[in-house]
């Protein structure tokens, strides 16, 4: 009877949450369809198309309610520079390359030597250079321009997958990662037939390395670290872990993708940057977004290798195919050339200085807004970030944070494993005011969770009420998210 009960009461549970979010998604039309009342949806191609004067009026009605927040500091990430001449400059090149596609190269070799010429500054900032001019090409780092850091990664994991199979004849590569590295890596392993084993982080959120050594096994292909990591800022003892894998004979991925235009300019800076590129003996490959802070439009990242032989195994090609030879260096066929050269544009035009002066100024603030942080009673932040910055409280509901911040503005990142929020520093927070403000509002925010004041809504339940629930139903939640998202 007393299991009947349970099985009971655990239904019921069920139950009242599948209500719960079912009424949660009816709070989402709000923040992620306010366009339903005021402009016409397109459920098929208009019989007549709109006039280009029609379609720029609509344009700029949305513009005028979305670009605010994030030119006003309100976002975490999202944009990183932000500036009105850097976006028309960019928005310049973009215009010239509008229709270039790096699969014609004979059309438009200037995008050979744009990519080119990406990996290779990209390389050169993170430790390419302490590469012997005279070293083979096993050793030379070598890299690809993809569509984002996902994309990185996920060839970075195939190319060990394909390596781990043909030099060491491992059936089932398997991937070694912290628990905090990026969601990626469990997208590689299931696109991919890897096989991912996650492992504890240490009291700062950093990789255990006694954890890594114990579960690298004869069927481990790749170490994973991250400089930083996602969720806390923080950066895995990188040099550790690559002796690790030398020691075994595999690979050593870092994700740079958040640190990799921060982290060489901090430490020129005399912040505290532990090591973590090709300067590190045992590294292999490298993740790093350019269009982060590399200042670039969204839509590019960079992989990097240690040789050749690693590029290699990332490429596709079909030589019996009756359309022709078809070779791809990434896992799309045709690439917006425009993007490329933009990215080009904007590693040009910052230059190591305009890179160093934009990370001081965010680790300036990052370092106000960590102060400020620690002075509100009730809050506490992760590990030792430098300017991703997370934060949790063991006396409000951090998600009620989240949904009061959300209704001053404020776009945060909410994580699990433990509930926190996270502001990931970027030049829009550097402004005048703009660090303060947030201190202000956040202060507000946690007094008014306090009070248990406002119920939350929108993305803020989800991450609440999913804490609560079996993973089987939070998958299901997230179809139906995903679902709505598509719904016109």
């Amino acid at each position: 009877l007393q299991q009947g009960d349970r099985m009971d009461r655990s239904a019921r549970s069920l139950g009242a949450a599948a209500m719960d979010f079912s009424a949660i998604m009816s709070t989402l039309d709000e923040q992620l369809k306010p366009y339903r009342q005021t402009l016409p949806a397109a459920t098929r191609l208009p019989a007549v198309g709109w006039s280009r004067g029609e379609i720029l009026r609509a344009l700029a009605v949305i513009e005028a309610r979305e670009v605010p927040r994030w030119r006003e500091g309100y976002a975490s990430g999202a944009v990183y520079h932000g500036e009105e001449d850097h976006i028309d400059f960019l928005n310049r090149v973009y215009a010239m390359y509008s229709q270039a596609n790096p699969l014609h190269a004979d059309l438009w070799p200037s995008l050979v030597k744009f990519e080119a010429e990406i990996v290779a500054m990209t390389a050169h900032m993170l430790g390419a250079g302490a590469v012997p001019p005279d070293a083979g090409p096993e050793e030379r780092i070598c890299g690809t321009v993809t569509s984002g850091g996902t994309e990185s990664i996920l060839l970075a994991m195939r190319a060990y997958r394909d390596w781990a199979r043909q030099r060491k004849g491992i059936a089932q590569p398997a991937i070694v990662a912290p628990v905090t590295a990026h969601a990626a890596y469990d997208k590689a392993a299931q696109y991919f037939g890897m096989k991912i084993v996650r492992l504890p982080v240490d009291e700062e959120f950093r990789a255990d390395v006694s954890a890594i050594r114990t579960a690298v096994s004869d069927d481990t292909a790749v170490i994973v670290a991250s400089a930083p990591g996602f969720p806390h800022g923080t950066i895995d003892p990188v040099a550790d872990m690559a002796a690790i894998a030398a020691e075994r004979g595999i690979g050593c991925h870092v994700d740079a993708c958040l640190g990799g235009f921060v982290l060489p300019w901090a430490e020129r800076l005399g912040y505290p940057v532990p090591p973590f590129d090709f300067r590190v003996p045992g590294v292999t490959s490298i993740s790093v977004d350019t269009h982060k802070y590399g200042y670039a439009p969204k839509g590019t990242s960079v992989i990097l290798y240690r040789g050749k032989h690693l590029r290699h195994y990332q490429y596709f090609m079909v030589t019996d195919w009756p359309g022709g030879i078809y070779v791809s260096p990434t896992m799309a066929g045709s690439r917006p050339g425009a993007l490329s050269a933009a990215c080009w544009a904007a590693l040009m035009s910052m230059g190591e200085e305009g890179y160093m002066a934009a990370t001081r100024r965010i680790l300036e603030t990052a370092g106000a807004i960590k102060e400020g942080i620690r002075a509100i009673p009730g809050l506490r932040i992760l590990g030792e970030p430098l300017w991703v910055t997370a934060f949790t409280s063991d006396e409000v509901d951090i998600f009620r944070v989240m949904a009061a911040m959300g209704r001053r503005g404020w776009s945060l990142n909410p994580l699990n494993h433990p509930p926190a929020l996270h502001l990931a520093v970027t030049l829009r927070h550097t402004r005048p005011g703009v660090a303060e403000r947030f201190l202000a509002d956040l202060r507000a925010a946690v007094e008014e969770a306090r009070a248990n004041a406002g119920v939350p809504g929108g993305v803020a339940a989800i991450y609440g009420l999913t804490a609560t629930l079996p993973a089987e139903m939070v998958q299901e939640a997230l179809k139906a998210y995903l679902d709505y998202l598509y719904e016109v």
